[in-house]
């Protein structure tokens, strides 16, 4: 299936890369279908591109990478309409914002993207009574200043 995306123009899509979801993206309930878009120059990043709208492409990444701890409980009637038949199937992606200052990268982590990746059904959840942020940084202050000093002290 070739569909059009504004950032990426053209992509052909097989369609059994098209992925359904079944509750929708809160804010984009319009659009039900989508497909991942991977990258080399934006790894571990890939894009989650809608395909009834060009325009809409969200940043999405495994939360793991950057929070190895991230642990979601998940009501089993919340996922039930996954039709889930092995765990290891199920891809988990957060949505990441990415602002002109890399200092301000998060990713939100109260509303991780579940994929089935047998039968490609996804829905976004809301993690409600939740530890985890919707922008959670992922570089620290200590880490922003050390790179701005270092960055600082090159160009002396």
């Amino acid at each position: 299936m070739i569909i059009n995306s504004q950032r990426f123009g053209e992509l052909d899509v097989p369609e059994n890369k098209i992925i359904t979801m079944v509750k929708p993206v809160l804010g984009f309930e319009h659009l039900s279908q989508y497909c991942l878009v991977e990258l080399e120059e934006m790894r571990p990043f890939v894009c989650l591109q809608a395909i009834e709208d060009p325009a809409t492409t969200f940043i999405v990444v495994n939360p793991m990478i950057f929070c190895a701890a991230y642990k979601i409980e998940v009501n089993p009637k919340e996922i039930a309409d996954l039709e889930i038949g092995k765990l290891e199937a199920v891809e988990t992606y957060v949505v990441a914002t990415i602002p002109a200052n890399p200092a301000e990268i998060s990713i939100n982590l109260q509303g991780p993207i579940l994929i089935n990746t047998e039968n490609r059904l996804g829905r976004q959840l809301v993690l409600v009574n939740s530890k985890y942020s919707v922008t959670h940084r992922l570089l620290d202050e200590e880490t922003v200043m050390a790179a701005q000093e270092e960055h600082e002290l090159a160009t002396v």
